[in-house]
């Protein structure tokens, strides 16, 4: 009976909440110091690597005179905007270009991770009998290509993709790397829920869609990003496969501004004429700075992704 009558009197009883103390638990010295440490030498780091990136700002906005003069610094010396004046002399045709990088980028990376992850996912079923062949295949590839000369006449000649986007997107859909390190990634993922799935009368495709995709976000987030940027700093097939002016992506027109700056360079110091207001150096920055800004906006929303997705495709297989 007292302990029915003390239980009843606990229910009774109103807790104040303001009377109710709060302990905090108190560091060592050592944890204190190890944190002061720690926060530090981050800080340091990322002072390091940001250090690069802000000389590369500052040294598009000096003049070509302080860049060979005095070199780079911090800030800019003699600022400067010649190089920005050269760039965006046409901007209707940088705003072109733009539209190509970004329409290849984001067609390429979307095709390239439904591809790579549909591939993965069959590479890592156990129940279909020639995975390893096919994974050898893959993995063959990368040690031998069939050079460049053939296929500039295969994507030529059969398959007619001269001044075609998809000149741009289909050389660079499938990474083998990538391909072997989404395996390894989908391979953490407990093969009870596929089972479960097909019991309930899931097929493969629908069990890939709602199951294996969003479980491998992290993944996904990781390989998309290395794809973004493949497609989005490639000019090399541009230059293979693209003549049309209207057709250039962001970074092979930027290379073909870079390269007829410095023949024209070439050729007035070769006749001594003195050409006035020709950057060459801080053009070359001012490019970087515009090739890369869209970049560093993108990778703040796939960072938390980044870490983990890296960490258990290389951990596990």
């Amino acid at each position: 009976m007292n302990t029915v009558k003390n239980i009843a009197e606990l229910d009774n009883k109103k807790i104040n909440l303001s009377e109710v103390k709060t302990y905090k638990i108190k560091k060592s010295k050592a944890t204190i110091l190890f944190n002061i440490l720690g926060y530090s030498l981050v800080s340091f780091v990322a002072v390091l690597c940001l250090l690069p990136f802000i000389m590369l700002i500052s040294g598009s906005f000096s003049s070509e005179r302080a860049i060979s003069n005095l070199g780079y610094g911090i800030l800019p010396r003699e600022f400067n905007t010649d190089a920005y004046k050269l760039l965006f002399r046409y901007p209707q045709d940088i705003i072109r270009a733009y539209g190509v990088s970004i329409f290849i980028t984001v067609v390429g990376t979307a095709l390239g991770l439904f591809v790579i992850t549909m591939t993965a996912y069959v590479l890592n079923r156990k129940d279909f009998k020639y995975r390893n062949k096919l994974a050898f295949f893959f993995y063959f590839t990368t040690l031998f290509n069939g050079g460049l000369v053939s296929t500039y006449i295969f994507m030529i000649r059969y398959l007619h993709l001269k001044n075609s986007f998809l000149s741009l997107i289909l050389p660079l859909l499938i990474n083998v790397f990538y391909l072997l390190v989404m395996r390894s990634f989908m391979n953490s993922i407990p093969e009870s829920i596929i089972e479960s799935a097909k019991i309930d009368g899931a097929g493969d495709f629908t069990i890939f869609i709602k199951l294996i995709l969003p479980l491998s976000k992290a993944g996904l987030a990781t390989i998309g990003l290395f794809i973004a940027l493949d497609y989005w700093n490639d000019w090399y097939n541009a230059m293979l496969y693209m003549t049309e002016f209207k057709k250039f992506p962001l970074q092979y027109m930027l290379y073909n501004m870079l390269s007829s700056t410095e023949a024209m360079s070439r050729i007035s110091s070769a006749s001594s004429v003195a050409m006035a207001n020709m950057p060459s150096q801080s053009l070359k920055l001012a490019m970087a700075v515009i090739a890369t800004g869209p970049i560093i906006l993108v990778y703040p929303f796939v960072q938390k992704y980044f870490v983990k997705g890296i960490t258990v495709g290389a951990v596990k297989g």
